[in-house]
């Protein structure tokens, strides 16, 4: 009996440890979903919003700029970055996801996307990979990076 009870004991204990399932195709949608949120925030000039999406200790690596580390120093990029962009009429749009995988509580999304300016002519092309991990809150961006497909200018010579 006692060996019983043991038994039944540790099955418990082993099924309160187990990780529950997730819903790995509801998870891409929403890392889908928040890389199309992320566009329409930064065309809004929504620096706090497109801040927001990103974890306390998130770093965004943006060409021809330092990294900004943590969520502070993302948001003061954007906000000159954003109001930059403003300024020369830029227009960023997402395009086709190119990848998106979920690992445990980290997930990832790869892309293209376009830069038109205000005649819509496409001045740039380029692509994006941006790593999410899963909080209390919700999916938050933890690392960003982006880069043009245009070649490095040529020194002056």
């Amino acid at each position: 009996m006692k060996r019983m009870l043991l038994l039944a004991s540790s099955l418990v204990a082993m099924a309160a440890c187990t990780a529950k399932p997730t819903d790995t195709a509801a998870d891409e949608a929403k890392l889908r979903a928040d890389a199309a949120i992320w566009w329409e925030l930064y065309n809004k000039g929504d620096a706090d919003g497109v801040a927001n999406l990103y974890a306390e200790d998130a770093i965004v690596l943006a060409p021809g700029a330092p990294a900004a580390v943590g969520q502070a120093a993302i948001r003061a990029y954007l906000t000159s970055d954003i109001a930059a962009s403003k300024a020369a009429g830029l227009t960023f749009k997402g395009g086709d996801i190119s990848g998106v995988g979920i690992g445990g509580d980290q997930g990832w999304v790869s892309g293209a996307f376009s830069v038109t300016d205000t005649t819509g002519a496409t001045i740039d092309n380029g692509k994006y990979l941006s790593l999410f991990r899963r909080t209390d809150s919700g999916w938050k961006l933890i690392r960003d990076t982006w880069n043009s497909d245009r070649a490095p200018a040529q020194p002056a010579t």
